[in-house]
């Protein structure tokens, strides 16, 4: 099998060890269900190194074949959990010693990010697909349908989204057809995806925030399989609050989105292609609210007051964003904004909800470009002055209340650049590791 066939395989536990199951029953033919979980579970430690405890196991012919295993829970200081999983082999197969799936039904699933990523490096397919295989050979499908309800994922914040899905699979498993949502979001969160023949390019279609995020997406075999996904996609009118709220998150700006998004990835499986994943998406929102900031206050203030909001005529920029080991990285590049009282730009960094970069804001007034920077947490944004231009400040005040204010702290912080006043502030924050 080559390694684009084994796209799926190589990270999903659950199949693996369903696929398992149903070796298992054809291996031994007809065993009892006590005998059916234990050698399960030895199984699937042989070829994961990782204990695994099954509360209970039964199968049957009639009316049709079906594998039926619950409440099953890896030895792990935070176990993966699965309530219950259902598996049904083609009958036909069994006699020819072949793996052939019809479906696998997973339900009520909960994956902590910390013991799911225990397993990486584990699967070696050609040791998984011994120690749960045996001499059983894969049909030209292998898996038909996939089917998930209440799985949950809980990342590196301990919060926990649950989601359902239903894949069915074409040869190499190439999804055919797949639908994927956020279990009980409002406005729905949903994306479906839909094979063009038998190419390798899908149709995507995505609602989330009360708007669409369509598009193509296209995969290509490189060199020795591994394989490059990319696709093309337009936001039209996504809510921004539903959007991040889909995902228990929350965003200081509040708006539609509106633009066009690439995605590119690469890697020899799916887990690494999720963890190289990379997106840039040139965006408008129009209008724009800045929730918990009056930037025309905070002009005034020199920073010592921003508190209200700001509603601009119109917000654009350029996101990417990247997977990586330590989380996804947002960063925001081209930032301009405008409304009938200023005009602002800058750029930004987001890692774990934690916030850097700057801003300069430009009233119509003709105070121009006073210089801020953005700290603290997406929970908890700061926005202040630096050293210099603070100082700077001080005495444009004195010498020139008002626009002297502005261009004192123009000045200042121009002069701290030069004199390297910002090297300080470079090395508390950590290094960006290389794309």
């Amino acid at each position: 099998m080559t390694r684009a066939g084994r796209w799926i395989t190589g990270t999903a536990v659950a199949v693996l060890l369903l696929l398992g199951g149903l070796a298992l029953l054809a291996w031994r033919l007809l065993p009892s269900d006590e005998a059916l979980a234990a050698e399960i579970g030895q199984r699937f430690e042989k070829a994961s190194g990782i204990a695994l405890r099954i509360g209970g196991a039964h199968w049957s012919l009639r009316p049709i074949p079906v594998v039926v295993l619950s409440d099953l829970a890896t030895v792990q200081e935070r176990p993966i959990t699965v309530r219950r999983v259902v598996v049904r082999p083609q009958l036909a197969a069994l006699w020819n010693r072949r793996i052939a799936i019809d479906a696998v039904e997973i339900e009520g699933a909960v994956l902590p990010r910390t013991s799911v990523r225990a397993f990486r490096g584990r699967w070696q397919w050609s040791d998984a697909a011994t120690a749960l295989a045996g001499a059983w050979s894969p049909a030209e499908v292998p898996l038909e349908h996939l089917r998930l309800r209440d799985v949950t994922w809980i990342d590196r914040r301990d919060i926990g989204l649950a989601y359902d899905a239903d894949l069915r699979f074409d040869r190499g498993w190439r999804p055919r057809e797949a639908e994927v949502s956020r279990r009980g979001a409002s406005p729905a969160a949903r994306m479906r995806v839909e094979r063009e023949g038998e190419q390798d390019r899908w149709r995507v279609k995505i609602d989330v925030g009360g708007g669409s995020w369509n598009g193509d997406a296209a995969l290509r075999v490189l060199d020795q399989g591994r394989m490059r996904l990319t696709a093309q996609l337009s936001p039209k009118g996504v809510d921004i609050a539903g959007l991040v709220g889909a995902f228990a998150r929350r965003n200081a700006v509040e708006g539609r989105i509106d633009g066009q998004t690439e995605l590119e990835t690469e890697g020899d499986n799916l887990g690494e292609m999720v963890r190289r994943l990379h997106t840039r998406t040139r965006f408008t929102v129009k209008p724009a609210t800045l929730k918990g900031f009056d930037l025309a206050k905070a002009v005034s203030t020199a920073g010592a007051d921003r508190s209200g909001q700001t509603v601009f005529d119109e917000l654009t920029g350029t996101l990417d964003t990247q997977s990586g080991d330590d989380g996804i990285v947002l960063r925001y590049t081209g930032l301009q904004a405008r409304s009938g009282l200023l005009t602002a730009s800058g750029s930004a960094t987001v890692l774990n909800r934690r916030l850097s970069g700057e801003a300069a804001i430009d009233l119509v007034d003709g105070v121009v470009g006073v210089p801020f920077k953005l700290a603290g947490t997406l929970d908890e944004p700061q926005l202040s002055l630096t050293g210099g231009a603070l100082a700077g400040a001080a005495v444009g005040t004195a010498v020139l209340p008002g626009v002297g204010t502005a261009i004192g702290a123009r000045i200042g912080q121009q002069v701290e650049k030069l004199f390297g006043g910002e090297d300080e502030e470079k090395e508390k924050k950590p290094p960006q590791k290389p794309r």
